[in-house]
């Protein structure tokens, strides 16, 4: 079983690396991961030995917070409110306390006693949160950011007091205003990072708060929490539609942009499926309710982003295994640094520079560098209708130099029309394809209804993949499929090759009807090309990505189709178990391959593709394998996935340059190594701010993000 919930009071990456411990460490744990970007763990776990309780436990016992996955989003979404209200607090006045500090310390002299008593409250109540998480290390042989706040500021204040007793200087003011720096800095890193989720936050003010409900012949309203699988409710024009379902009254135009980021409305009748949280243009309708609660799309996409954006990249892998020796190195450096700075200068300078080089070390922007990246890129996808499934997938994209398009339902609308079609053997075609899924089958039988022909009872019915289908009528066998069945089944098709050619050039599918081993006549079949393909294809080839579709149609057709979209590489004749076997062609290659697909043949090549696209539209199987899906039915958003994994890496880069550059300059200076040159020393209060700037930074460049045009 796989749960996720977000984790308060997490200060830093090393925050999150004691909490994964602890985690994979509780009996019944098979994976568990934690995010300090979306401040979230995920966990895979088996529900025999473990369940949501005991995760929680084990994330309170090492001195952090659980909200558990099954509290609403909004308490979610309130606890984190709280908690940064109470850092508000404790900036606000740890500031004022601190100001007041410097003036007694350098302006109008105090007495140590009072400066004692000011300091106090800013390092045991404002700090408190190091000292706890230095203790929560310990307990677990772990040290954290926070172990490298509480040493350097205890040691100041720790050294003050000897002043009492001793004719030492003090450093009252040190301490004080590093912690209310520290504190600034996080509380402006938390507001930035609560803009990274804007995305989530927004999905979740699109749902309804309640529904029109017919019961007992009335009209009703009620909460949303009330609706039941099976209701009716009514909407009217301008409404939202509280959950999904299917119309059994009326008839509308909806505007889904919200879900699936198409502007155009889209035409709803009786038994078409509606989306909660979507809105009512025109008419009035009833519907009934056949998804609730966490089973509404809106809730999966929901789920789906959040999961993503506490899922790590890859690219991460170096920050973390840094980020983990990172803490235990500073303290190193920092005893190192004092030892050399006493036995060459005085004691002030080998104490300052300690203390600065215990603050300055920033593992923090380290461990935002990629998630809030990641954050931003998959809650932009969403807002623009592609869910992207996991943070791997989002990396991977950027490298994509092949996409295969699967033809039908994907470059063409899925929707075929039989064009041409011999004599009276529609009826017969038409018998023995009812009985089939393909949507060539569906063409087929829609126009002998449109025609009112009368169906033959059909026995011994079955579908050979790639081939067609065969059946009994009045004891005859029928067979109805491409060239390639026919010549396995040994029928003559006589004359009509240069016809069937012909067609075929023109892009259609022709389907040949034998009965009782003789060619009885020809049916074919065209599917309209969808209006975004040529323009899709273009922007892919813009990229500098190959565009290649593949398709079970004989070459002409295939080439006809292709040719009409501005494909020059196809694969045709394709069997439906052959497509993952070309993707893995182009993969031993050396190339990295997406695969674009919607129907249940399409799974095993898009779970074998680098980056599986599958179409919104299509079957729960196609979605399921794939690692991103497009809501709409847009093929330009296949390029626009491409262009927001290319941006999303290029903030990545910029944030781990700028995270490990300001961490091999600035810890060096912080020891002192420019003052033979320079004469000047890093202040232990600058170099606070020096490590607060270097996170919000971080998160900054992420939002970044948010701006760039996919």
């Amino acid at each position: 079983m796989k749960t996720s919930f977000p984790i308060i009071g997490m200060h830093c990456a090393s925050c999150a690396r004691l909490i994964e411990k602890k985690l994979n460490k509780t009996p019944g744990v098979i994976d568990a991961q934690v995010n300090y970007g979306s401040e979230q763990a995920t966990i895979e776990y088996d529900e025999h030995d473990c369940n949501d309780g005991t995760l929680a436990k084990a994330v309170e016992d090492i001195g952090y917070k659980a909200v558990l996955g099954n509290a609403p989003e909004k308490t979610k979404e309130e606890v984190k409110k709280q908690e940064l209200a109470d850092l508000k607090t404790k900036v606000i006045v740890s500031g004022i306390l601190s100001v007041i500090i410097l003036i007694g310390s350098f302006f109008v002299p105090m007495s140590p006693l009072l400066l004692l008593i000011l300091t106090t409250p800013v390092q045991f109540w404002a700090g408190k949160q190091f000292y706890q998480a230095t203790w929560s290390g310990l307990k677990n042989h772990a040290a954290s950011m926070d172990t490298l706040i509480a040493i350097g500021t205890s040691t100041a204040y720790g050294y003050s007091l000897l002043s009492f007793v001793f004719p030492t200087p003090m450093y009252f003011d040190t301490a004080a205003v590093i912690i209310t720096l520290i504190l600034l800095g996080r509380y402006l890193e938390a507001k930035a990072k609560a803009h990274t989720s804007d995305a989530i936050k927004k999905l979740l003010h699109l749902q309804a708060k309640t529904a029109r409900v017919l019961r007992n012949g009335k009209e009703i309203d009620i909460p949303i929490e009330d609706i039941k699988v099976g209701d009716i409710m009514r909407v009217r024009p301008g409404e939202k539609i509280p959950i999904d379902g299917s119309i059994t009254e009326g008839s509308s135009s909806i505007d889904e942009s919200m879900v699936t980021g198409e502007s155009i409305p889209v035409d709803k009748n009786v038994g078409d499926t509606v989306i909660g949280a979507t809105i009512n243009k025109t008419g009035t309708f009833l519907f009934q309710a056949t998804k609730i609660g966490s089973d509404t799309m809106l809730s999966q996409i929901i789920k789906m982003v959040s999961e993503a954006q506490s899922s790590r990249a890859p690219i991460a892998r170096l920050a973390d295994v840094i980020s983990s020796y990172f803490v235990p190195v500073v303290l190193m450096l920092s005893v190192a640094t004092f030892v050399v700075w006493y036995d060459t200068g005085t004691f002030s300078q080998a104490f300052t520079n300690m203390i600065a080089v215990l603050i300055i070390a920033c593992p923090c922007a380290l461990g935002l560098a990629t998630p809030t990246a990641i954050m931003v890129g998959t809650g932009k996808g969403a807002e623009h209708g592609i869910l992207i499934r996991d943070a791997e997938a989002l990396e991977t994209a950027h490298k994509v130099k092949s996409i295969i398009f699967d033809k039908t339902g994907t470059l063409t609308r899925g929707k075929p029309q039989v064009t041409d079609v011999d004599g009276n053997i529609l009826a017969a075609a038409a018998s023995i394809e009812i009985g089939s899924e393909h949507s060539l089958a569906e063409a087929i039988v829609k126009e002998s209804e449109r025609q009112k022909l009368k169906l033959l009872p059909v026995t011994h019915f079955a579908a050979v993949p790639g081939h067609g289908v065969k059946g009994i009528i009045d004891g005859k066998t029928i067979l109805l499929g491409n060239r390639r069945f026919m010549n396995r089944e040994h029928i003559n098709i006589g004359n009509n090759a240069s016809r069937i050619e012909a067609l075929e050039n023109e892009g259609k599918t022709v389907m040949m009807l034998s009965i009782g081993n003789k060619l009885a006549g020809l049916v074919a079949v065209a599917d309209t090309i969808k209006d975004s393909a040529k323009e899709a294809v273009l922007e892919i080839k813009n990229l500098g990505i190959t565009p290649i579709m593949i398709t079970g149609d004989n070459k002409r057709t295939a080439s006809a189709i292709a040719k009409n979209v501005g494909i020059s590489n196809v694969l045709s004749e394709v069997l439906p178990d052959q497509k993952e076997s070309e993707v893995r062609k182009l993969q031993f290659q050396g190339k990295t391959v997406a695969m674009v697909g919607d129907g249940i043949n399409d799974a095993p090549a898009l779970a074998a593709a680098d980056v599986g696209i599958a179409m919104g539209t299509g079957t729960d199987v196609a979605i399921e394998s794939a690692s991103i899906t497009l809501l709409n039915k847009d093929l330009r958003s296949v390029a626009s996935a491409i262009r927001l994994s290319r941006s999303t890496l290029s903030i990545i880069k910029q944030n781990l340059f700028w995270a490990f550059g300001y961490n091999v300059i600035l810890i060096p200076v912080a020891m002192g190594v420019l003052y033979p040159i320079t004469g000047w020393l890093l202040n232990p209060a600058l170099a606070a701010f020096a490590m607060a700037a270097s996170s919000i930074s971080v998160v900054g460049n992420s939002l970044r993000l948010k701006g760039v045009n996919i």
